[in-house]
């Protein structure tokens, strides 16, 4: 334990951010970095718990006192050995992951928890600024060959671990450049593309091949790969997104969020958009959907000078602190204001789109909608709705984005070509323990597996699988297992 007080002498702070009417003039990250003796007072908050609650809160159950300790007593090699012992990209769940570690660190019961998301970014930047981050060198290749198809957070954390393992890695990727969602689905602004850039380029030196435009099912040959490779790890994402059938779905203006938000980083990035422009400059734009991708299509919005933004959400406002149905330690659900909501964006709860409302045309011009008042179940949250007589109204839009998160991965092409099996949800049938699939040699790990998730989610399902691909080639594995504690190969 850094400072046995620490948490009596200091209260939570957040490194400063650039002032909103700035930062929508770019698409740059604009969170500023702690100064070290405001980074030394964070990590001092820590009070090494005699049941760290926060190990059980993270998916990956990062070892935090440990590392926040590290962190105050200003030993940053030790900080990101400890880290990277059980995360492979720090610097990706350090900008964007909703931090359910922090919900359950035990002093968040009576005061405002440890900032544990901003010390992992702090220690994975540090680290590379002081050169600890280096390709690891592996010294004995088993001759077994992977192939790891999807290069998002799930399929890199896979391919990363199998590599450490010895087998030779080919990752898959369909779209132009690896990274998957954390390419095309997070803006710019929360994520620059130069650290997912960063840390392709030390995959590669460490001997991983990354093969883009490479859709399987589509241009590779399914058989192909299972005549090449010993084992293959299907880590796509789950992209097919939840739609709004109402009237007027096929208007002019009407898109998924995520065909709006690849556009954009696209642009960012100086490649091609290929599709017809979605542009929100000068319109009224209404996101439907309140999570993250709605977020961070307001923040888009708001940088290509939309004229108004709203969004919706069907359910009514969350409390601003935990209500007895979600008492402490799991993960609430509160009302969270965005980077993006700050900069502007009016928000409604409990409104339903009951239809998209054209000009002659074909262009959207409006939405019809209605409030709705929730009835409560029997433990106490929302579990049906009403109609709320009179309320039903037009409101301006031109540009309306679908965000309400997505159903299951595309079935089409890969899946439906190896005959894989599926879950009653849509997605790939594959135990939590094996991670196999009723098809030999055949893995299955992250959002095509369990469904939408946290990117924390994805690297944690990546590593688990790679322990037991590595199992079914070797017969064992020596890799890190979160659940039987193994040690992590270091090289």
């Amino acid at each position: 334990m850094g400072k046995p007080t620490g948490f009596l002498e200091y209260t939570r702070q957040l490194p400063n951010k650039e002032k909103a009417d700035k930062r929508i003039q770019h698409y740059q990250e604009f969170v500023q970095r702690y100064e070290p003796p405001q980074l030394n007072a964070q990590a001092a908050r820590c009070m090494n718990c005699g049941v760290p609650f926060c190990h059980n809160g993270c998916p990956l159950g990062n070892v935090i006192p440990e590392f926040n300790d590290a962190v105050y007593r200003k030993d940053f090699r030790e900080a990101y050995d400890i880290l990277t012992s059980t995360n492979n990209f720090p610097e990706f769940t350090g900008r964007i992951c909703p931090a359910p570690c922090e919900s359950a660190c035990v002093l968040g019961i009576n005061q405002p928890a440890v900032a544990i998301e901003e010390i992992e970014k702090h220690i994975i930047e540090i680290a590379f600024d002081e050169g600890y981050v280096q390709p690891r060198k592996i010294f004995v290749r088993t001759g077994k060959k992977v192939a790891v198809i999807g290069s998002g957070p799930a399929g890199l954390a896979a391919a990363a671990q199998l590599n450490i393992a010895g087998h030779s890695v080919t990752v898959f990727e369909r779209d132009d450049a690896p990274g998957g969602l954390l390419r095309y689905g997070i803006p710019d602004f929360k994520l620059e593309k130069s650290v997912i850039d960063r840390r392709i380029q030390v995959m590669e030196a460490e001997g991983i091949t990354f093969r883009c435009n490479a859709n399987v099912g589509e241009n590779i040959l399914v058989n192909d790969l299972l005549r090449e490779f010993h084992a293959v790890v299907l880590a796509g994402g789950s992209t097919i997104p939840r739609d709004l059938e109402v009237p007027g779905r096929d208007l002019q203006g009407v898109h998924f969020a995520m065909d709006f938000l690849k556009q954009q980083n696209k642009r960012v990035s100086s490649r091609p958009v290929t599709t017809t422009d979605i542009l929100a400059g000068g319109k009224n734009v209404v996101v439907i959907g309140g999570g993250d991708t709605g977020s961070d299509c307001v923040g888009t919005s708001n940088r290509q000078g939309a004229a108004s933004i709203t969004q919706f959400e069907l359910l009514p406002v969350p409390p601003k602190d935990r209500a007895p149905n979600m008492p402490w330690p799991t993960y609430p659900m509160v009302l969270k204001t965005s980077s993006s909501h700050e900069e502007g964006c009016e928000r409604k709860w409990a409104i339903l789109t009951k239809a998209f409302l054209g000009d002659e045309n074909g262009r959207l011009r409006a939405l019809r909608v209605v409030d709705i008042e929730w009835k409560a179940g029997a433990d106490g949250r929302p579990a049906r709705f009403e109609e709320v007589a009179g309320s039903e109204r037009e409101i301006p839009c031109e540009l309306a984005l679908l965000a309400m998160g997505f159903l299951y991965p595309q079935q089409q092409g890969l899946l439906q070509d190896l005959d894989v099996e599926l879950d009653e949800h849509g997605n790939v049938r594959a135990t939590e323990k094996a991670f196999k699939t009723n098809i030999a040699k055949v893995f299955a790990a992250g959002d095509m597996r369990r469904g939408q998730s946290l990117v924390v989610w994805a690297i944690s399902e990546g590593r688990e699988c790679a322990r037991k691909v590595d199992e079914y080639l070797m017969g064992y594995s020596l890799l890190e297992s979160k659940d039987e504690g193994l040690l992590a190969l270091q090289y």
